[in-house]
């Protein structure tokens, strides 16, 4: 039977040796990976000891890979497990192991909380019980989870938004008091305007003389440019000719190149005497091998170089077609 349509906690749950063991495991893992300060190596360790005498039969590296993925419907799919199999003294055992595993440091998650509340639920276990088990294990009363919608949860778990808004208020006044200060500055400014207006003066003055001694030192400059970008272009000419000299030396001692219907087999990868069929083949295998949307995602580099390569394949092709 193929099992591509079963979860990964459902393929756990077929092959276990009990299906209760697996869904506590795995509520007890969910558990672990919302305790705070705690390293991976350190939750499997805990719930190995935890679960030492559970007869599911398989490894605790799938379930708490499920544990943190918060797969919602493994997690329902456990808790309907538990709560059809688990007896009163089963339901307590689970508390006290999922308080244990939630309050080995001494603290409890703001998850935890409402994690332990749900499995009370779950396992039909009183609000009453919860709190005196949770006491007894603990030495301290389970008190209510603090409010996130409360300023008051947030002054103590985010300080710095309280830190910024106070900050900000600082800010204000600064800028208040800098606007104060700008005000007077500006009217020291109206007094000292007609001294800078001279020095004004002065300095362009000074900047037209600047400019015109710059102007003549780009122009000398240029002007050598010129001079040496002739040179240059001399001595390319020159090697260009030396060059062409060579070419047509190697050219009469090489062997004359192959004809262009050669040419365009070889870049569909044909040897001459190819049919026409042969052609069209080979066209359409190189034309999907050298496409250039297959290389869509990578570099603008790349894009182009399979251009060029769709382009020359094009051409071969349109050419020994008219040619055959």
């Amino acid at each position: 039977m193929s099992t591509a349509r079963f979860s990964p906690f459902e393929l756990l749950l077929l092959k276990s040796r009990s299906q209760v063991d697996t869904a506590t495991l795995l509520l007890l893992g969910w558990v672990l990976v919302h305790r705070q300060h705690v390293s991976e190596g350190q939750r499997r360790r805990r719930l190995a000891q935890v679960t030492s005498q559970f007869r599911h039969g398989h490894e605790l590296g799938p379930v708490m890979s499920i544990a943190h993925s918060q797969d919602l419907h493994a997690i329902q799919l456990a808790a309907e497990v538990v709560r059809k199999e688990c007896s009163k003294e089963r339901s307590l055992s689970v508390m006290h192991q999922a308080i244990t595993v939630a309050t080995d440091d001494g603290d409890i998650s703001l998850a935890n909380h409402y994690i332990l509340r749900f499995l009370a639920d779950l396992l039909n276990v009183a609000p009453a019980t919860l709190g005196t088990l949770f006491q007894e294990l603990t030495g301290q009363p389970l008190r209510p989870p603090e409010d996130p919608s409360r300023d008051a949860y947030w002054q103590t778990h985010d300080p710095a938004y309280y830190a910024q808004k106070a900050q900000e208020e600082a800010d204000a006044a600064q800028r208040e008091k800098a606007s104060q200060e700008q005000a007077e500055q500006q009217q020291r400014a109206k007094a000292d305007k007609q001294q800078e207006k001279k020095q004004k003066q002065q300095e362009k003055k000074q900047q037209k003389e600047d400019a015109r001694r710059a102007k003549a030192r780009a122009e000398q400059s240029s002007a050598e440019q010129a001079r040496a970008e002739q040179a240059r272009q001399e001595r390319a000419r020159q090697e260009q000719a030396r060059q062409e000299e060579s070419r047509r030396r190697q050219q009469r001692s090489s062997p004359p190149p192959p004809d262009r219907t050669t040419r365009a087999l070889a870049v569909l990868g044909l040897t001459p005497g190819a049919s026409k069929t042969d052609v069209r083949r080979a066209y359409r295998r190189m034309a999907q091998l050298h496409h250039p949307d297959r290389f869509y995602s990578d570099s603008e580099h790349q894009v182009a170089l399979a251009s060029a390569r769709f382009q020359r394949i094009k051409n071969a092709y349109d050419y020994l077609m008219q040619t055959y």
